[in-house]
């Protein structure tokens, strides 16, 4: 029986996927009927349309979809990592560090390989202070990474103000939307592809531990779980997936917050089903979240960032009303 709804689910999570992907790529200021899309997808020509969809739509749906995927797999790893149902891709300053990188790439002139790798250089910075910082002596602790993470993003925080206070007028608009997360210009490679693939198979292979260690550090100890690398494993996973997204996408929010919990609630709390399925809805989340943010008030476009937050604070609050009455 439960085999049969974890199957169900999967199945509903692959249509909507799909169903999000046909969504993006009609969606835009070009109306395009199916028939249309359906055309330039499958007898490419060098019509408007044609155009339209392979270089402008399809690269920017992967990416959104792309960038979804990793941030819920993210998200997922880390309410694991730090047993703490708020914890969410960015909690431990990655997406600060990456921000100050990105910034002060824009700051200087530069944009497009040089902007992606400052944001990926400044992501791998924060990741390998807050994991210098919380193992110092060899002392490890869910609290003292959590609380190093913290520390850093605060500091990352004044270092972004400080960085958009000095800006001209010009600049400004440009970091604004990198920080609220802007996928207009973003596309991804094989190799974003292959990451995400990656962290799925990883996280399926290690799924039975992090089952275990949901119930607690000592029960998961007891049952013969391996805690101690299992714990580096998770913070650098999770912490690669994290910068990859940010690098793509800016700081895209809520998608690896409510994602994973609205799984739970559905009933996929064994990890060999919420990771591919996490990846399939938070791919999907992003992909009509960005679809929104290109049509709302289209000619112009919002950053993607935005629309996530306009869904996920409610959607957040539903799940949170949820649990309590469930716990009760």
């Amino acid at each position: 029986m439960v085999a049969s709804r974890h199957l169900l689910l999967f199945g509903a999570l692959l249509i909507l996927a799909v169903a999000s992907i046909v969504f993006s790529l009609l969606s835009g200021s070009v109306d395009l009927p199916l028939s249309e899309l359906l055309s330039a997808l499958f007898h490419p020509g060098e019509d408007l349309a044609g155009q339209v969809v392979r270089e402008i739509r399809v690269p920017r749906t992967l990416a959104a979809f792309t960038t979804g995927g990793l941030l819920a797999l993210s998200g997922v790893i880390m309410q694991v990592l730090l047993r703490n149902p708020l914890a969410d891709p960015y909690i431990l300053g990655i997406s600060g560090g990456a921000a100050v990188g990105a910034l002060s790439a824009i700051l200087t002139g530069l944009g497009g390989w040089w902007l992606t790798n400052a944001a990926f250089a400044g992501a791998l910075v924060s990741v390998l202070l807050v994991f210098g910082i919380a193992n110092r002596f060899g002392r490890w602790s869910v609290t003292r990474l959590l609380l190093s993470g913290v520390v850093i993003s605060a500091g990352w925080g004044a270092v972004i103000n400080i960085l958009l206070t000095t800006s001209s007028t010009n600049n400004v608009q440009s970091m604004l939307f990198w920080l609220m997360g802007d996928l207009s210009q973003s596309q991804v490679s094989v190799w974003h592809g292959l990451l995400l693939l990656a962290g799925i198979v990883i996280g399926l292979i290690v799924s039975r531990s992090l089952n275990v260690l949901m119930r607690g550090e000592l029960i998961a100890t007891g049952l013969g779980v391996n805690i101690s690398p299992l714990r580096i494993l998770l913070y650098f996973a999770a912490s690669l997936l994290t910068a990859t997204a940010v690098t793509v996408a800016g700081s895209v929010g809520f998608v690896g917050l409510i994602v994973p919990h609205m799984l739970r609630l559905l009933g996929a709390r064994d990890h060999r089903l919420l990771i591919p399925g996490s990846v399939l809805l938070g791919g999907s989340f992003l992909v009509i979240a960005d679809s929104l943010a290109r049509t709302v008030i289209a000619p112009q476009q919002l950053p993607v960032g935005v629309v996530t937050a306009v869904i996920g604070v409610p959607a957040f609050l539903i799940i949170l009303r949820s649990t309590i009455r469930k716990a009760s």
